[in-house]
């Protein structure tokens, strides 16, 4: 498949020692890939909708079956806990399956008689081959968002996994192969420059990018006039209101620490009424006292990532740092491992408050209404998700049809499931995962009218 350059060193996010990398796909093998991928779609889009979703569900057995070994996977890029590595891995092959069925489903809009002596109907067409690009917080599921959905309307899929943690997908390669044929689900490991070359490569019809902002105005600078669909992030706002439940600290703090803060719908800035800051802080740092980096999430992922969070943390003029301890519970002293923190008192251009931190922190700020708490809310470029604390239903409902994100949970934070859409608006991005809105993602429609007079 063409030559390979050589990868830069990889190391466990754990420890911080070296570990193997697979070699990064050039310019040539970036071609290779795609033509072939080219050359498989037609026989892949021409299954019927029953053919594919059997092969699909094969697909997910054979992942099943090998669960052990994705969960290794996942752990070796990530380093993350067991049981966070086990859940990604289920809800991954859960949602190749709910793929597998959606594409039976009929989403085509009503056809019939609309014009005088005329009879139409719409069919849904793949777009061809589509390359997704997707990050190293969640290497397997974030790859799944993209592919699954793609794959079942018809596509054949080049995947770049993230240069960190191509471990899980290359896997997935492999039984791909097995099941769905060749060439249908491909991987290019490799660096940024592998990512452009897989963008500009002109045998790709459609990009999925997951990613940082400017990694998508790149992308989409490359792209020309493909279709491009992005998720770029968030710094989700989390408003608490005086009746907020008991249980709304250790949630958050659990939501906030979980993948080690390193989802781009993780809460990041509390925002509450002055009535009940106090009360808010002092519930927000008990709680987080009490998760242990290492016995409750894992490190950050990569020391750009580490040196990053330390420079935008040790920047914060924050009056107070609640900072939880670490507690590897092995001995581990290197590794990329940060403590759980709370920052409070913290003005509103604060660096660990304007920006997406991605790592285990939750900043804490006081507003005198709730027309504040919407604005304040609202007031970032990013918009992904969001979520709203309190008893009263009313209130709650209210304040969350009027935040402006994808996403609003309510007296809960970070929970998903295939059935449910997820996506940005403003700087987080444009485009739908999960559902079977994503099926449209990597469709055209084709309407065709017959003369019947």
């Amino acid at each position: 498949m063409g030559t390979t350059s050589a990868s830069a060193a990889l190391t466990d996010p754990r420890t911080g020692l070296p570990r193997t990398a697979p070699p990064a796909a050039d310019r040539r093998a970036v071609r290779a890939t795609v033509s072939a991928a080219r050359a498989a779609q037609p026989g892949w889009s021409g299954l019927t909708t029953g053919e594919r979703s059997r092969r699909l569900l094969a697909f997910a057995a054979l992942m099943e079956d090998n669960a052990e070994q994705y969960v290794a996977a996942e752990q070796a890029g990530t380093g993350k806990p067991r049981p966070e590595a086990v859940g990604e891995v289920a809800g991954g092959i859960d949602l190749v399956r709910f793929y597998a069925g959606a594409i039976r489903s009929d989403l085509t809009p009503g056809s019939g008689h609309r014009l005088p002596g005329r009879e139409s109907w719409v069919r849904w067409e793949p777009l061809g081959v589509v390359a997704a690009i997707v990050p190293w917080n969640y290497p397997l599921m974030m790859a799944v968002w993209r592919f699954a959905p793609a794959l079942a309307a018809g596509n054949t899929v080049v995947v770049k996994p993230a240069e960190t943690t191509a471990d899980s997908m290359l896997l997935a390669a492999q039984h791909a192969r097995e099941t769905l044929g060749p060439d249908v689900l491909t991987v290019l490991p490799g660096d940024r420059e592998t990512g452009r070359s897989l963008v500009e490569c002109q045998g790709v019809d459609a990009i999925a990018f997951t990613g940082s902002r400017t990694g998508g105005l790149d992308v989409v600078a490359r792209a020309g006039l493909r279709r491009v669909s992005l998720e770029l992030g968030g710094n989700c706002a989390a408003v608490v209101l005086p009746d907020a439940p008991e249980d709304t600290w250790e949630r958050l703090t659990a939501a906030a620490t979980y993948n080690a803060g390193q989802s781009c719908a993780s809460p990041a800035r509390v925002l509450t009424l002055r009535e009940c800051y106090d009360r808010t802080v002092q519930e927000l740092s008990d709680a987080m006292g009490r998760r242990r980096a290492g016995r409750d999430f894992g490190p950050l992922n990569n020391p750009d990532q580490a040196r990053r969070f330390d420079g935008i943390v040790g920047a914060s003029s924050a009056g107070i740092r609640q900072e939880a301890p670490v507690d590897t519970g092995d001995g581990e002293t290197g590794g990329y491992w940060r403590p759980g923190l709370i920052l409070a008192d913290v003005p509103e251009d604060d660096p660990a408050v304007v920006e997406e931190v991605f790592g285990p922190v939750l900043t804490v700020q006081a507003v005198e209404s709730v027309e504040d708490l919407v604005a304040a809310a609202n007031g970032m470029p990013h918009a992904l998700a969001a979520s709203v604390w309190g008893r009263d239903t009313s209130a709650v409902l209210r304040l969350a049809t009027r935040l402006d994100a994808g996403e609003v949970w309510v007296n809960c934070h970070l929970e998903q499931t295939g059935e449910l859409p997820h996506g940005g608006r403003k700087e987080s991005g444009h485009g739908t995962d999960m559902s079977v809105l994503a099926l449209t993602e990597y469709q055209r429609p084709k309407t065709i009218t017959v003369n019947v007079e």
